[in-house]
């Protein structure tokens, strides 16, 4: 426990951040969903908060927007539904106060029983947000060094930069996994509507918000092995993280 002035400060300087003059604060590697939230939390509590984000100085192939919070594959947010683990998840966020579900159920569209949102509006609602937070100083460069200068909280993802991947590497004593599967996008122009209907996923949520498309066998399998030999974004040499 701390008993003195002087202890108290030295604990405050610790947990909460060193000093930049006057001011104290933590440092955010990555503006994607985890990064926004923990940068948003952070600035709620008075805390000051130096967000790292490579775009637009750099992006991944798999990047295609400006905008912080990109879904870069599904705008599935899961099951609404709190008997599940990820509505329930999602309903403690909102009791907590999250600017990440906050923004989401402004942002959503009709998914069944789950919460999808308009990728778009939903990215820039909360780089909005971020941005008009005064506590919230966002610096658009790769991080290439993890920051001493203050507790540092990584959340990079997946589509950490490869330098980045390898100072993570460094502090972890070997590559971090990240298991997850990037659903493929199609175009709805793409889309024969006179073959494909509209309908609710699994008979929940009592709207049409899934366009189905009907295949036979030879069908279903001449659109698995153009997908699975479609082009793909190469991994990182180093490590996911």
């Amino acid at each position: 426990m701390c008993k003195t002035e002087a202890e108290i400060k030295n604990y405050k300087k610790l947990f909460f951040g060193f000093k930049r003059g006057e001011m104290m604060y933590i440092n955010v590697i990555g503006a994607g969903l985890a990064g926004c939230e923990c940068a948003y939390q952070i600035a709620k509590r008075g805390i000051n908060v130096r967000l790292f984000e490579m775009k637009p100085t750099k992006k991944t192939a798999a990047h295609k927007s400006d905008l912080f919070c990109e879904l870069i594959c599904s705008n599935s947010l899961k099951a609404l539904r709190i008997e599940s683990a990820a509505g329930l998840l999602k309903e403690e966020m909102r009791r907590l106060d999250s600017l990440l579900m906050r923004c989401a159920d402004k942002c959503a569209v009709p998914a069944g029983g789950a919460l999808a949102v308009n990728r778009d509006d939903f990215s820039a609602m909360v780089t909005k947000e971020i941005r008009n937070n005064p506590l919230i100083e966002v610096i658009e460069k790769e991080v290439t060094e993890i920051p001493n200068d203050a507790i540092t909280v990584i959340a990079a993802g997946p589509l950490a930069s490869e330098v980045l991947s390898a100072e993570i590497q460094k502090i972890c004593g070997g590559g971090l996994s990240f298991f997850d599967a990037a659903a493929p996008i199609v175009t709805a122009e793409s889309i024969d509507m006179e073959k494909a209907f509209f309908a609710s996923r699994y008979d929940k949520g009592g709207d049409d918000a899934y366009i189905n498309c009907p295949m036979n066998k030879d069908e279903y399998e001449a659109f698995y092995e153009a997908l699975v030999s479609a082009e793909r974004t190469p991994l990182h040499g180093v490590c996911w993280a």
